[in-house]
């Protein structure tokens, strides 16, 4: 079954929920695969936590907010860009040495499966 199509009035209502004061209908938002960029920016520096969270998982967020994000203060931010499978190279390289064993051991499981993957196709 197929979607129905992201209407102007849907993109509306999604960037009503990012502003929105309750930070469960942010985060909803946040993971919308059609939230536009702008309204992304604001929701990664949201000073909820949960918020950056959905917007680190979500696999249509732009490599420069996933970039921001992997400086986040958040071990759990910065876990979550750490496994997006959009994350660039440059930003898993840096996670690499990321000051947490949580994101470094989600880095290095990330990179094993890659591995894998790539031996698995030879």
């Amino acid at each position: 079954f197929s979607s129905p199509p992201i209407t102007d009035s849907k993109i509306a209502r999604l960037q009503t929920m990012a502003a929105d004061k309750n930070y469960k209908i942010r985060e909803s938002a946040a993971l919308s695969y059609h939230l536009p960029e702008a309204d992304m920016w604001k929701l990664a520096a949201d000073k909820v936590e949960s918020v950056r969270v959905c917007v680190a998982r979500n696999e249509t967020t732009p490599c420069d907010i996933l970039r921001q994000l992997a400086q986040d203060k958040s071990d759990l931010v910065r876990s979550w860009v750490a496994i997006n499978f959009y994350v660039p190279a440059d930003v898993m390289a840096d996670l690499a040495n990321d000051p947490s064993e949580d994101v470094r051991a989600l880095v290095s499981w990330k990179s094993s499966l890659a591995a894998e993957a790539d031996a698995v196709a030879s």
